[in-house]
């Protein structure tokens, strides 16, 4: 911001002889002091604002990581408390408690905290795109305590995607209290989604890719920094609190012989054709429930809750997150045919749960899935096949970003994932030929991703971040066209450039300026310079307002658009030589391809 040069103030101090008095002098005086240090103030704040962000990205991890901690202990102590400790509850608690319970998180979610519903991930999403980045605070409160209570009772959800939404509305809420300007919020919800599943993952890499990939959209340098550090502090608070061991105990992992790659590969059509048949189900029912009447949903929860604990009577594996199940089945602690039904039960829990209503991540039942998927497929592995030596711990572990991969669309997360989870980069082969082989299969028969689709049942626009990633690019290359009139070079008088242009009927002349760039002159303005008695070169007389970006051929079109503002063309040049022209762009163009784009084929 430049300082102001003129006003009452300024006119009295400049002209000594306007007859004012001393103290009007001295009040303008005064009042110009003030006007500079405001400027000064402002400048130091801009310019310290980054560095703000950043501190309160560490501050928002440190908090997220707490507040996850509690949101993790008050899960486990409601479990124990309304199920009790046994692996296996008893049937009665079964029969009265998940409906029982399903009762207050209906009342609270309809009566005290509308805005609780759903996973948390197209909730923040909205609140970047659509709220400024602003989530009430209630929300966090509401949140914690209808997760807390409907994981803890039994539904089939899991703690991630809430942590996700906890650790973004603490975020905003700091941010506004805090006053920081409205783009610094915007971009704080995600700072504190990513400290708060990566407290709840304890995988921080993982967290980060998740929030990029799904929340944010793009890669973007000024928040990037700032994801990270809240991610990283959110974990060390975590870890601090609830010991260093990783979320899962994996065993170690060996491909011993090539041909084991085909049962990864069939593990990946598996999961792919699982992630397919998961969200379908999801996509038929919860809109039913969501159109019945208004009064039946303060019942869903309570049906959604009796229909899990009858599932979990006969398989009582299924109920809430089920970690320590996932824990299990990778040290071969359940037969291949009972994993399947497990992994079976599971989409039917979690689709009761999710669809009736009921607050709750889609993070752990797809892992757990995921796991018991593939700890299935180990099983058969080992048993048609003994000669093979993978492991059916190998098999849940990939079999965890398989599913994840392929029902959540993120398959750069579940690799990482699963690379975090191990700590073995020696099954990073077995995870990508899997995951890529589930993301097709679920991009091929499920058009719609999952967060897409849950925004579009509850009436939101959000934007597909997956369609953005899988667009093709519009690049300059496409509206190029080539230069016909005279080239003018920056070494040339302007006498010999009016004589290289006599017989041309262009208006506009491109003028290479070497190191100095592109300039663009007409000839009226060579005629005038003539005139003038100008007998220098171009470079000397045409002056730096006539200077022109320039663009390349591979950036992408709206890079074009954003240069070309009044100028009537942009030169394109090569990267490899700014002085190599590859032809100009005019709006003209510009806006032909992209009217071509959205004619489509």
């Amino acid at each position: 911001m430049s300082e102001p040069t003129t006003g009452p103030a300024t006119d009295v101090l400049a002209d000594p002889k306007s007859g004012a008095a001393p103290d009007q002098v001295a009040a303008a005086t005064e009042e110009r002091s003030w006007v500079r240090r405001s400027l000064e103030l402002m400048r130091l704040v801009k310019m310290r604002e980054g560095q703000l962000f950043l501190f309160l990205a560490v501050l928002i991890g440190v908090f997220s990581g707490l507040l996850v901690v509690c949101f993790q202990i008050a899960i486990n102590s409601t479990r124990i408390w309304l199920l009790g400790s046994a692996l296996a509850p008893s049937p009665l608690r079964l029969i009265l408690v998940p409906p029982l319970a399903g009762l207050v998180v209906a009342f609270l979610v309809m009566k005290v905290f509308p805005q609780v519903r759903g996973s948390g991930v197209n909730q923040t999403k909205a609140a970047v795109y659509a709220s400024n980045g602003h989530i009430p605070f209630n929300t966090v409160a509401g949140k914690f305590i209808t997760c807390a209570l409907g994981i803890g009772s039994g539904q089939s959800l899991g703690p991630e995607d809430p942590s996700l939404q906890i650790g973004a509305g603490f975020a905003s809420w700091l941010g506004r209290r805090l006053r920081i300007s409205r783009d610094k919020v915007r971009l704080i919800a995600p700072v504190g989604a990513a400290a708060g599943l990566a407290a709840a993952f304890n995988a921080p890499i993982a967290s980060v890719l998740f929030v990029i990939e799904e929340v944010i959209g793009r890669w973007s340098a000024g928040v990037l920094g700032a994801i990270v550090l809240a991610a990283l502090s959110s974990v060390v608070v975590m870890r601090n609190f609830l010991g260093n061991e990783p979320l899962f105990r994996v065993t170690s992992y060996r491909l011993g012989h090539p041909t084991e790659l085909v049962a990864y590969a069939v593990l990946g059509v598996a999961g792919g054709f699982a992630a397919v048949v998961f969200t379908r189900l999801i996509a038929a029912i919860r809109p039913r429930l969501m159109r019945l009447p208004q009064r039946t949903h303060y019942f869903q929860p309570a049906i959604a809750g009796l229909a899990v604990g009858l599932i979990g009577i006969a398989f009582p594996q299924v109920l809430g997150a089920g970690y320590e199940t996932i824990d299990q089945a990778m040290h071969g602690q359940y037969v291949w045919k009972f994993l399947a039904v497990l992994a079976v039960m599971k989409i039917i829990a979690t689709v009761v749960s999710f669809s009736s209503g009921t607050p709750g991540g889609m993070f752990a039942p797809s892992l757990f899935i995921g796991a018991m998927l593939g700890g299935a497929v180990g099983g058969v592995e080992r048993h048609f096949f003994p000669g093979l030596t993978g492991s059916v711990g190998a098999y849940a572990l990939v079999g965890m970003g398989t599913v994840f991969a392929g029902f959540l669309r993120a398959p750069m997360t579940s690799v990482f994932m699963v690379l975090e989870l191990s700590g073995n980069y020696s099954i990073i082969v077995p995870v990508v030929i899997s995951n890529a082989i589930a993301y097709v299969i679920s991009r091929k028969y499920q058009k719609v991703p999952l967060f897409d689709l849950l925004s579009r049942q509850e009436g939101m626009d959000l934007p597909s971040l997956e369609a953005q990633r899988e667009e093709s690019t519009l690049r300059v290359e496409s509206a190029l066209r080539d230069y016909t009139a005279p080239l003018l070079h920056g070494v040339q008088s302007v006498t010999d450039s009016l004589g290289q242009l006599e017989n041309s009927a262009e208006q506009h002349f491109l003028v290479d300026q070497g190191s100095q760039g592109w300039s663009l002159v007409t000839k009226e303005r060579l005629q005038m310079l003539a005139q003038q008695g100008r007998g220098g070169t171009l470079l000397r007389d045409l002056p730096d307002s006539q200077r022109l970006p320039h663009v390349h051929p591979d950036q992408p079109l709206e890079v074009a658009l954003r240069r070309i503002g009044d100028h009537p063309l942009l030169p394109v040049t090569s990267r490899m030589n700014l002085d190599q022209l590859e032809g100009v762009v005019t709006l003209d163009d510009i806006l032909r391809v992209y009217r071509g784009s959205m004619a489509g084929p």
